[in-house]
């Protein structure tokens, strides 16, 4: 018998959403902080303590990007066909403490041994068999709990959709980079500070943390994220359980996913010195997620679906564009800010003596538990002020701890890529209120258009860059960190135009039988971005000889012939989004 979703009441609402949208976020916001945390730290961890050259790292950082947006493709279609999304998301974050787990352990750092560098292999092998798991992870996790928020938000009578989708998904989206800003002010500092392998630990207690938060959420799902048809889970299948099965078979796919990583560290069967096995594994996946969009498109939709699909697919090539600028901001915008500019936005407030901890790490549990204590009091009576107001003082609370973790910690290059998810968590209430406002004007932007101005943006956010690596160039002296949060924020206002409304569209434009499969196509765009992005990086790419000094000049223009290269590409596929926006339009059939 197949699981009845129950619609949830309105008295289910806290601030405007329902609640279990929060519960969404906040497992969403501890995925991320695991995940960003471990990435923050993932370059430097091997350029610096395993002594990889830039493209080693870059190649790894590349793979592994890919991989763990290329395997929700599968993990959606298992939870469509079969899991459910619940299942999927427990599962997925079980593999992610362990994946995160095994991070920790660093073992010897790399030694120069008369010109060869000697590293600890064992170590490396358990690094690999780790984000295999994390990979894997993401898999099952990622695309199932977006999925979920689309599901919270019921249809108007007329099929248009609840107007609160959008900003819902705004929500969700901030709950993702809360997650990612307090990953690089806690494990970014702390792996650099403390040593790599406590960066690496507290990445793994916030994953373990958000699965008990969904675990505890799930009475405000209201039966969304259960399986569609749970007697097939029982079904027996090679002498297992389905349900079994799927899981066996899962962790069985670590091994080649790790030995994977391992060739993309090693540069092994690697085409053309360029094209990975993860590369070609992606293209494989890629090459069959659109032959089956061609038969489902052209067997098992009506024409208006059809058209829906295929705007869709459209949208989501936007977002592979743009994302391919952005995963500049862990690859060259990490060692270029090492190598070429400042740290400290004030340098006069920055604590020099010791070493202090992250206030933060108090944020992220304060967080949580103020919303477990809110729902609570809401469930009891929610006309009263008293959950808002705990909410509110808890926010308060937080913003006070994020600044002086901002402003008084010595930053270094991993920890700086908070900025990002600074101005994003700054920006979603914003961006929320501004499409409600345009919506009741009539005159909120299409979602082919908010997502051109998405790709113009991302492609200006490299003109602060290119200009100050220009300066260090013409001067041979650092660059003021503040060309780095300039850029940020021009970077930032496009993923605000361009990712929360493309999460909406799949969940709307979808036909709802492949809602999570189309998800995971999300996340493979998102996969080719970070492995172009990985590729375009290594036109920056700088080895130094050991005993010499880099040439700060030579340095400087490399970096700025591949900022300048990037906003060109941006704006050139910006304007022929733009272009091409009314007619998407139109195949939208009323979707907003």
């Amino acid at each position: 018998m197949s699981a009845i979703p129950l619609p949830a009441p309105r008295t289910d609402d806290f601030l405007g959403h329902p609640k279990g949208v929060y519960v969404c976020f906040f497992t969403e916001m501890w995925e991320r902080f695991s995940f960003y945390g471990m990435k923050a730290l993932l370059l430097l961890y091997l350029t610096k303590y395993h002594l990889f050259g830039d493209k080693a790292g870059l190649d790894l950082l590349g793979a592994y990007g890919g991989l763990v947006y290329c395997i929700p493709v599968f993990g959606g279609l298992l939870a469509d066909r079969w899991l459910g999304m619940r299942k999927a998301v427990v599962f997925g974050g079980i593999l992610l403490v362990l994946g995160h787990v095994g991070m920790a352990f660093e073992g010897h750092e790399a030694t120069r041994v008369g010109g060869e560098v000697v590293r600890d292999e064992a170590a490396l092998t358990v690094t690999y068999l780790s984000l295999a798991l994390i990979i894997m992870g993401v898999g099952f996790l990622k695309p199932n709990i977006s999925t979920i928020v689309g599901k919270l938000y019921p249809d108007r009578a007329d099929g248009s959709g609840d107007p609160r989708r959008d900003s819902g998904f705004s929500l969700f989206y901030a709950g993702i980079n809360l997650g990612a800003l307090f990953a690089s002010l806690v494990c970014g500092f702390i792996g650099e500070a403390y040593g790599w392998k406590y960066g690496f630990g507290a990445a793994g207690i916030g994953m373990l943390v958000g699965l008990a938060m969904f675990l505890w959420g799930q009475k405000y799902l209201h039966g969304h994220a259960e399986p569609p048809q749970p007697a097939t889970l029982r079904e027996r299948v090679a002498g297992l359980p389905r349900e079994w099965l799927i899981y066996a078979a899962a962790l069985v796919g670590v091994l080649p996913v790790a030995a994977l990583m391992w060739a993309a560290a090693n540069g092994a069967f690697a085409l053309g010195g360029e094209l990975s096995l993860a590369l070609m594994l992606m293209i494989v996946v890629l090459a069959g997620v659109l032959l089956w969009f061609a038969w489902f498109t052209g067997t098992q939709c009506t024409p208006v679906q059809r058209q829906q699909m295929i705007a869709l697919m459209v949208l989501i090539f936007m977002a592979l564009v743009f994302f391919t600028l952005y995963e500049q901001t862990y690859g060259s915008w990490v060692t270029f800010t090492d190598r070429l500019l400042s740290k400290d936005l004030v340098p006069a407030l920055v604590i020099r003596d010791g070493t202090p901890l992250p206030w933060s790490i108090a944020s992220l549990l304060l967080a949580p538990l103020g919303f477990v204590v809110a729902a609570r009091l809401s469930d009891r009576n929610p006309a009263s002020n008293a959950p808002r107001l705990l909410f509110a003082i808890i926010v308060a609370a937080m913003l006070v701890m994020l600044v002086r973790d901002c402003l008084v910690l010595p930053q270094s290059a991993g920890s700086l890529t908070y900025l990002g998810a600074l101005f994003l968590v700054l920006l979603a209430p914003l961006f929320a209120a501004l499409w409600a406002w345009l919506d009741k004007r009539r005159l909120d932007p299409s979602k082919p258009v908010k997502s051109s101005f998405g790709l113009v943006f991302g492609a200006l956010s490299f003109v602060p860059l290119a200009l100050a690596a220009q300066h260090v160039g013409a001067t041979g002296q650092m660059a003021s960190v503040w060309w780095l949060v300039l850029a940020y924020l021009i970077l930032e206002i496009g993923e605000m135009c361009l990712s929360p409304v493309g999460l909406s569209a799949v969940t709307q434009l979808a036909a709802p039988r492949v809602v999570s499969l189309m998800m995971g196509t999300w996340f493979l765009a998102t996969a080719f971005s970070e492995t172009l992005a990985a590729l375009f990086g290594k036109l920056a790419a700088i080895d130094v000889p050991e005993g010499e000094a880099m040439n700060l000049a030579e340095a400087a223009a490399r970096y700025e012939h591949l900022f300048w290269l990037l906003m060109w590409i941006g704006l050139g596929c910006a304007l022929l989004a733009l272009l091409a926006s009314p007619l998407l339009k139109r195949m939208m059939h009323g979707v907003r």
